[in-house]
């Protein structure tokens, strides 16, 4: 059987080990498995946002806008999370929640498809579903069907990169393809891949996507989400919900909506800087640690977790990498909610999707190995009890 031991030598020899080092660990015993849904708080955004309250508001005040630059920060925020996702400067904005940056791409798809039929799985994240029966609501005409196995008819395509329950990946480049092929637009959500899984969104052929920043990118609780939109499309884009940072000239008071150029045109109302801040810190620390590394890592994490599932004899639902994205590990029981409270008393920390998933994340940055062997040898423990 695999020994603490063993997790203790790959943690010794894991080349990211010390960037566990830049989060604030309040307590050491706490075994936290849980950064796929809230990442853990870096140490630099407690300054960079203590910062902006006490220097930045308190002192700049208003000015700040413009000397501090914060009238640029979602698009400057973006332009830094750009190369973790594979993408170009200008084409990536951050400024929103997830809902709302899909509610507005998929409209956006609606309009360049000029077609009526959004697919999504049945199964795809709530959020995604809920979004795209919202617009048919208030779309006349606009029609969802379930299901992408067959996408004839189908005008428009919403999924998401990672699945939530399992760590599936789809294929990006191919789904992308398949998709366009039937003469559909794809839509995809990033959440659960964006700073673990190595994206090329310019080589994939994608031209709309958006995600959280609040999971593996670290960016604090309900800090804000980002859009995506393929540089050669941007112009044509005419998104749903107008705002004055969308405004080609904001302070042209007067004047009727003119969408300014490039992705900015994706923005609406005034952005929180607070949580731009946060976003931006927890960006920037991933892209210093590097997405090749980071993503190398998960896949090792998970194969680790996988192995110790098998040997334990759990029923785990997350295939191995590549398949999986590493980002989490999937374990299956019927008291599931039990369990999560019973390990949660030990101070180890797992998510639950009802009925029976206990998801146990895998966030490179901060999850050693020797986390990973306690919290699924401790659940093994507590079933043969």
């Amino acid at each position: 059987m695999t020994s603490r031991s063993t997790a203790q030598d790959l943690d010794r020899d894991d080349p990211l080990a010390h960037w566990r080092d830049e989060f604030v660990l309040p307590d050491p015993d706490l075994i936290y498995l849980d950064g796929n849904s809230l990442g853990r708080t870096p140490k630099r955004t407690v300054e960079a946002i203590r910062h902006v309250i006490e220097q930045e508001w308190a002192d700049d005040l208003i000015t700040s806008w413009w000397e501090n630059g914060w009238l640029d920060m979602p698009l400057t925020v973006g332009d830094t999370l750009a190369p973790l996702l594979g993408a170009r400067p200008g084409e990536v904005a951050v400024h929103d929640s997830t809902t709302v940056c899909l509610f507005q791409l998929v409209n956006v798809a609606i309009d360049l498809s000029g077609g009526s039929v959004v697919a999504v799985e049945a199964t795809e994240f709530p959020t995604d579903r809920y979004v795209i029966e919202g617009i048919s609501r208030i779309r006349p005409g606009i029609s969802v069907r379930h299901g992408l196995d067959d996408l004839t008819g189908v005008d428009v395509v919403v999924r998401s990169h990672v699945d939530y329950r399992t760590a599936a990946v789809a294929l990006l480049a191919e789904e992308t393809a398949r998709a366009a092929a039937a003469g559909a637009i794809t839509v995809w959500d990033l959440s659960h891949a964006a700073g673990v899984v190595e994206l090329d969104l310019d080589g994939a052929g994608v031209q709309l996507a958006a995600g959280c920043t609040y999971k593996f990118l670290n960016g604090g609780p309900g800090s804000p989400a980002f859009t995506y939109v393929r540089s050669s499309i941007v112009e044509t884009v005419e998104q749903p919900i107008w705002g004055w940072f969308g405004q080609r000239d904001q302070f042209a008071m007067d004047n009727p909506f003119d969408a300014r150029d490039g992705v900015g045109r994706m923005l609406n109302g005034t952005p929180g800087i607070l949580g731009l801040t946060g976003a931006r810190c927890g960006i920037e620390l991933s892209a210093e640690a590097g997405i090749g590394a980071i993503a190398t890592k998960a896949r090792a994490l998970a194969d680790f977790g996988i192995d110790l599932a098998d040997e334990f004899g759990l029923e785990c639902s997350t295939a191995r990498p590549p398949v999986s994205s590493g980002g989490h590990i999937s374990i299956i029981h019927p008291d599931a909610t039990a369990l999560q409270e019973r390990l949660a008393e030990r101070k180890i920390i797992v998510d639950k999707r009802d009925p029976d998933v206990l998801r146990f994340g895998l966030s490179p940055l901060t999850t050693r190995f020797v986390d990973v062997f306690e919290g699924v040898s401790a659940l093994a423990g507590m079933l043969d009890a």
